[in-house]
């Protein structure tokens, strides 16, 4: 699938439309993809401030999608573990951007050469309009080079 065909249909997909969330670019390379949360009045919590649930959905899929995409199909990639640390109450638009760079695909796949699996940590800022951080998540990739028969 393209990355804008992919883009297009995140954007329809029910759990990101009817939470506020958009995706706003995944690039042509698959290196990069930007997310913003629009606040709605489904998706306040309790005190008026985003849903941290809405805060984590944001950010689910991305790192997975984009080191699948960039590593190919000789590489099984898999959500491991997740963190996220609330900072200050989001209010407004939020932004997450997430930005995969070569030495971090070079060091996954040095680390998988032999089929050995490898869990990666990336880390990613959830920042409001005036560039203040709301939330920070942590996502662990389970990677591992498929074996040839």
């Amino acid at each position: 699938m393209m990355p804008s065909t992919l883009r297009r249909v995140m954007n329809l997909w029910p759990p990101f439309l009817f939470s506020g969330i958009r995706v706003v670019e995944i690039a042509a390379d698959w290196r990069r993809a930007r997310v913003e949360l629009r606040m709605r009045p489904w998706n306040r919590n309790y005190v008026g401030t985003h849903f941290g649930g809405s805060l984590f959905s944001m950010t689910d899929p991305f790192w997975m999608i984009l080191v699948k995409e960039c590593l190919g199909r000789d590489y099984y990639v898999w959500d491991k573990a997740a963190g996220i640390e609330f900072v200050k109450p989001g209010r407004g638009t939020v932004h997450a951007t997430f930005a995969l760079e070569e030495p971090t695909l070079e060091s996954i796949r040095a680390a998988t050469t032999d089929g050995d699996k490898h869990l990666h940590w990336f880390a990613t800022d959830i920042v409001d309009d005036g560039g203040e951080v709301i939330a920070k998540l942590r996502k662990q990739l389970y990677v591992r080079r498929k074996r040839t028969r």
